[in-house]
């Protein structure tokens, strides 16, 4: 694949169904919600001015995505902040470079939303993932703590 056959932009209500099986290489047999769910949670996080599910596409198929959140901030100035969740790219298009250009695209936009940093949490250990990320220019610099509703997905 090169550069100029990838397409990346922002999800709309129509990509859900194309989303949620992209997700499924993420967190596989993982639970869907209904349509009428995923449309409400992509409608909600519209509202969060500069946030996106952004999408990766080859020849018009989803094949990677990332989720976008700009935060409201009342420090640095007011100057919101970025958090990147939900970094998938399919198993038959991994190791082509389209998740480094996926972070590179949500990266600028954080920085366009004007995010004074941008944040990403993995529970993965995995060499590949942890240098993917640090490739991607995020640095492992402060130590991370959750409280989980749901049990975490085995790796």
């Amino acid at each position: 694949m090169s550069p100029s056959d990838l397409t990346i932009r922002s999800a709309g209500p129509a990509d859900l169904p194309a989303l949620l099986d992209l997700y499924q290489h993420l967190n596989p047999g993982d639970e869907r919600p209904s349509g009428p769910q995923a449309e409400a949670a992509l409608e909600h996080l519209m509202r969060y001015e500069g946030s996106a599910i952004f999408l990766a596409l080859s020849d018009a198929t989803p094949v990677a995505s990332c989720t976008l959140v700009v935060i409201p901030n009342l420090t640095r100035g007011g100057a919101p902040y970025g958090l990147i969740e939900n970094v998938v790219t399919h198993a038959a298009y991994r190791n082509r470079g389209i998740g480094q250009r996926l972070m590179d695209h949500a990266t600028e936009a954080a920085w366009q939303a004007g995010c004074y940093k941008l944040m990403l949490m993995t529970g993965s250990t995995r060499p590949e993932t942890l240098g993917f990320y640090q490739r991607a220019g995020f640095e492992q610099s402060k130590t991370g703590f959750q409280k989980r509703r749901v049990a975490p997905r085995p790796e």
